[in-house]
């Protein structure tokens, strides 16, 4: 209810927002960003010129709303829908070709899917279950978990669990992860009896990888790597490189990889992969579902599975989507005891001088992991920036087409200001969130019906 009117309920104030003169403006504005549940406000106007005589063609002014992008759910749930969609159709590119400037011949090439995961820094609560679905008792009390227990990926004895080491793990994934491919391209090299600077000139590693957050709260990467040849993806893998070749090397190489920090009293800490190193061959897309009988991985259902991981945030809630700037954020996060403790040491071990590139404090409320969630090499495929470039030009070609003007022979001229982020009550928050709601049903119901013709 409303402070000062007792009687004012949210069904009330969203019935007078649909009954309000400017309702219909509104709304078409909430659509057009596919219901953004924070979106940016700006206020300004746009201009269509003639490119010769500089007369204007068109012309609309006034306050606009553009999606704030955001690609966790937690915060927004359909810009994470559109970045997920992207992030599909970046991965499928790269392993089934025909789009995106990738050729279809990469299903020819040896590739794998390999997940490589943080080592142990203590013994958590946690669920397992056998082949037949039966749930193991945790292995660290002992005792059997609800698959809802918020005790599961929590210290089982937090005064023994190492979130120093943890942490510094973390804030290193993506310096480990480089050394992990600077190893990957010497074992393929030791392999075909080459030295590593010679590598470039038979063939070149391509990759795209995604991060995970564990329940315990580490992360762990899952890769798509591909082998193509020294010229990319049009260029042929040499003869010697295997399935069965590559799932040894990355197999190796995840072993060889060794990092040594400090400790915050100086002694040397040496981090990790853990010893769960999975890799799986990834099979030309002929399964209904993600694994094949054999194991192996089919195309399409993989692009999705990887897509989805790219939306996931760091736990169950919000409460450490949202940076930390102050000890009384942390006190009040509303996150388990376990990932509080995680971003406590962050916090404290970035006001560390020794820690000042690591910048932990900046990076805390995402448990001291520093990288991007989806990152790929040059070659894989396409990239982030071009899919939002092609969407941008043919939505400008519409709005063109539409208003019956030739692109080559108009010029546009915009002129924005920031207004703002997200709605100015609880009501246009519940309106936006049924109206992206109405859409994404929309969406899947347009894919179902597509999918079954």
């Amino acid at each position: 209810m409303l402070p000062g009117n007792p009687h004012t309920t949210l069904e009330d104030r969203i019935a007078r927002k649909v009954a309000s003169p400017g309702y219909r403006e509104w709304r078409a504005k909430v659509t057009a960003t596919n219901g953004c549940a924070v979106p940016v406000r700006l206020f300004g106007a746009w201009q269509l010129h003639d490119a010769t005589t500089r007369k204007v063609l068109a012309h609309h002014g006034g306050e606009i709303m553009v999606p704030c992008g955001n690609r966790r759910s937690a915060v927004c749930p359909s810009c994470s829908d559109r970045y997920a969609a992207d992030a599909y159709h970046l991965m499928h590119a790269g392993l089934a070709g025909g789009s995106k400037g990738v050729p279809t011949t990469v299903t020819d090439k040896p590739r794998a899917f390999a997940t490589l995961t943080a080592p142990s820094f203590g013994a958590v609560h946690n669920r397992s279950t056998t082949a037949n679905g039966k749930t193991r008792p945790c292995t660290g009390c002992g005792e059997y978990h609800h698959q809802a227990d918020p005790r599961i990926g929590t210290a089982v004895d937090p005064s023994t669990y190492d979130y120093e080491g943890s942490v510094l793990w973390q804030a290193n994934a993506g310096a480990l992860w480089h050394r992990f491919r600077i190893a990957l391209n010497r074992e393929l090299a030791n392999a075909a009896g080459l030295k590593v600077r010679e590598f470039a000139d038979h063939a070149r590693l391509s990759y795209a990888k995604v991060a995970e957050y564990q329940r315990r709260g580490l992360v762990h990467f899952h890769a798509v790597v591909r082998v193509d040849g020294p010229d990319g993806p049009h260029d042929r893998t040499p003869s010697w490189v295997t399935s069965e070749l590559l799932d040894a090397c990355v197999k190796a190489a995840a072993a060889s990889v060794k990092l040594t920090v400090p400790r915050p009293d100086g002694v040397a800490l040496d981090l990790r992969w853990g010893s769960q190193v999975d890799v799986r061959p990834i099979r030309a897309n002929q399964a209904h579902e993600v694994e094949d009988n054999d194991g192996s991985i089919s195309e399409t259902r993989l692009a999705a599975y990887v897509a989805k991981y790219a939306t996931k945030t760091t736990g169950k809630t919000d409460g450490t989507d949202r940076p930390i700037r102050s000890q009384l954020c942390i006190d009040h996060a509303k996150v388990s005891d376990h990932h509080r403790r995680i971003i406590q040491t962050a916090w404290d071990l970035g006001g560390l001088p020794q820690y000042a590139d690591l910048k932990l404090r900046r990076w805390a409320h995402m448990l001291g992991f520093r990288g991007h969630f989806l990152t790929k090499s040059k070659y894989y495929s396409t990239t982030f920036k071009s899919i939002r470039d092609e969407r941008r030009t043919f939505r400008h070609a519409e709005t063109l087409e539409r208003l019956g003007l030739d692109a080559d022979s108009v010029l546009v001229i915009n002129d924005w200001a920031y207004q703002g982020n997200g709605y100015d009550t609880d009501a246009e928050r519940e309106l936006a969130a049924a109206l992206a709601g109405r859409i994404r049903d929309n969406r899947r119901r347009k894919y179902e019906q597509e999918t079954h013709q």
